[in-house]
């Protein structure tokens, strides 16, 4: 054996150690059960079958911490008297019952049990301090599982090693194919809104932000009384603040028997703005980017797009978040919202707009049900880091803080034909601006087939609401999500993902029409007047030049300056009809 070969055996022997000490004391770790506090059990725990600290809740949103929580994974039956939770103070044992899969030991089981998941048993627990614990589980005199916190915040649950808002949902992206499907576009056709409201047979399920439309909530009175089940959710702190408008129509339909209206509100709310718009009408989903407003679903004022998809696992997700929203302690009725809330002046909207764009039926591909906070930022971002050939954005607002505004700019840079429109609505104006030319100015700076404008409705709509966009004519973007940080990750949002060739060119064709400021169109009676008037200047020049001609060719016969008088008259005539 060379020299050389001799040290390359005493390396590798020496590797061979460390590594089995290494293993022999990750062995070590896992059968004491110690692991990161992330409240997450170790490797060989899970491996093993072994119970598990899944989630810990100690800090509720009550008196004297009324309602302190631990849920448990159990992989496998087992017998919980067997069992004890303990921290440096005490040890408690668990309930003597056999039980498997998600189990939560609660010190309020009444109060725990519409706010989680799986089997609840009522059990004293060993103090979970709000300054910070660790608490061990104890099976058969071993330990098995290990979980600490520290600084719990007030009404938040600790799992997966992070802190979150007790309630906050975590629905997965739902897609479905061969969808039938009506886009649609506002102001041009609410009676696409109107008329899916009118059919429903069984349920009306209807999140907003703000509801002041008396035409929809007369609708959904008529429905209430044929025995259509009704539910209404929306904002309680919207900007600006809820308009006696709103409370009138509100207090009409929380009066009619069948109709529930639920307000998102409260110190504890789980989202800064229940921002959706949405409705379930038996086992179809309506999403648009409108208020139910008349401004908006009403065809009074915005530009926006929308959706009804007759799909029953589309609308089946969707209900599901409506429930989730308006049953958890956030979600105020409204009776007991009214009592202490006060109301700000109404700003109607009556303006009448062109029907330009029809309504489209067609079969979609694909659509894709995508919820905020849970997935958007996902979902959105990978939207558009999928385009290949054009981005064409059409939004509300776009901040240069989100991963959305890199992804756009990247787009751009890999060779995407990228167009930007923005709001130039009087509240959005000057940041759009200002958005609008910074985006210009990376284009000339880097030579990008990127251009932003401001939007300019000629008539066609009040101001842009959209929050929307199109990748390579055939994936569409339709639904409540600004392209902002806190729509994507923090409000409570809804969003299609479309994906169809028909439905992307009639989106294409919309956007061209808003990026270019639209085409004026006149009603039918103008334009019979208009080409009636044409028609008689058109018989008035020809008598006129018929006339000269032969007084010109008078005077020709005649030779006397001939040539000056045609080319002066020639002249004149050009410039009048140019």
């Amino acid at each position: 054996m060379t020299p050389r070969t001799r040290l390359a055996v005493r390396i590798a022997c020496v590797l061979l150690l460390v590594c089995s000490a290494l293993v022999a004391g990750a062995g070590a770790d896992d059968a004491s059960g110690a692991h990161a506090s992330d409240g997450t059990a170790s490797g060989a725990n899970a491996a093993s079958g072994a119970p598990r600290i899944v989630a810990l809740y100690p800090n509720p949103v009550a008196r004297n911490d009324a309602g302190e929580f631990v849920t448990l994974s159990l992989p496998k039956a087992v017998a919980l008297g067997t069992c004890a939770l303990a921290d440096d103070e005490a040890s408690v044992p668990l309930p003597n019952v056999t039980a498997g899969g998600r189990v939560t030991l609660s010190t309020a089981p009444d109060r725990t049990r519409r706010l989680v998941d799986g089997r609840v048993l009522g059990r004293s627990l060993p103090t979970l301090a709000n300054a910070g614990e660790r608490l061990v589980l104890v099976c058969g005199g071993e330990v098995v599982d290990v979980a600490s916190y520290a600084d719990a915040p007030e009404g938040e649950l600790y799992e997966n090693g992070t802190w979150r808002p007790l309630g906050r949902t975590a629905f997965p992206i739902r897609s479905v194919t061969d969808a039938p499907t009506t886009v649609f576009a506002l102001p041009d056709d609410p009676g696409s809104v109107t008329d899916a409201l009118r059919g429903a047979n069984r349920r009306i399920l209807l999140g907003g932000y703000t509801f002041t439309s008396t035409r929809v909530a007369t609708l959904l009175r008529d429905d209430a009384r044929r025995g259509v089940r009704v539910g209404v959710l929306v904002e309680g702190g919207p900007v600006g603040g809820v308009s006696s408008r709103e409370a009138r129509v509100l207090d009409s339909l929380a009066a009619t028997p069948n109709v529930t209206v639920t307000v998102i509100d409260g110190p504890y709310a789980r989202y800064p703005f229940h921002h959706a718009k949405y409705a379930v009408i038996d086992d179809a989903a309506l999403v648009t980017s409108e208020n139910w407003d008349p401004s908006g679903v009403g065809g009074h004022a915005t530009r926006g797009w929308g959706a009804l998809v007759r799909n029953a696992t589309l609308a089946a997700d969707l209900a599901a978040v409506s429930r989730a929203d308006s049953g958890w302690i956030d979600g105020v009725p409204w009776a007991k919202y009214r009592r202490n809330a006060t109301f700000q002046p109404p700003h109607p909207a009556n303006a009448t707009y062109p029907r330009a764009f029809a309504p489209l039926n067609a079969t979609a591909d694909r659509v894709s049900l995508v919820v905020s906070p849970e997935n958007s930022r996902r979902a959105l971002v990978g939207f558009v880091r999928n385009a290949t050939d054009t981005l064409d954005v059409e939004q509300m607002e776009f901040s240069t803080d989100t991963a959305l505004w890199n992804a756009t700019i990247a787009a751009a840079e890999r060779g995407v034909r990228v167009r930007v429109l923005l709001s130039g609505a009087w509240y959005a104006r000057e940041e759009n601006a200002a958005l609008v030319a910074r985006l210009n100015d990376r284009a000339r700076r880097d030579g990008l087939d990127l251009r932003a404008r401001l939007a300019d409705p000629r008539g066609r709509y009040g101001h842009l609401h959209v929050k929307g966009a199109i990748t390579d004519g055939e994936r569409v973007l339709v639904g409540s999500v600004n392209w902002n940080a806190n729509a994507v990750t923090a409000n409570r949002e809804t969003e299609l993902v479309i994906d169809d060739p028909a439905i992307g060119r009639y989106y294409e064709r919309l956007f061209r029409a808003d990026w270019r400021g639209g085409v004026w169109t006149l009603p039918l009676p103008v334009l019979v007047a208009a080409l009636c008037a044409l028609g008689v200047v058109v018989w008035y020049l020809r008598r006129a030049v018929a006339f000269a001609d032969s007084e010109t060719d008078s005077e020709t016969e005649a030779g006397t300056g001939a040539g000056e008088k045609r080319l002066g008259w020639s002249g004149e005539r050009r410039e009048d009809v140019e």
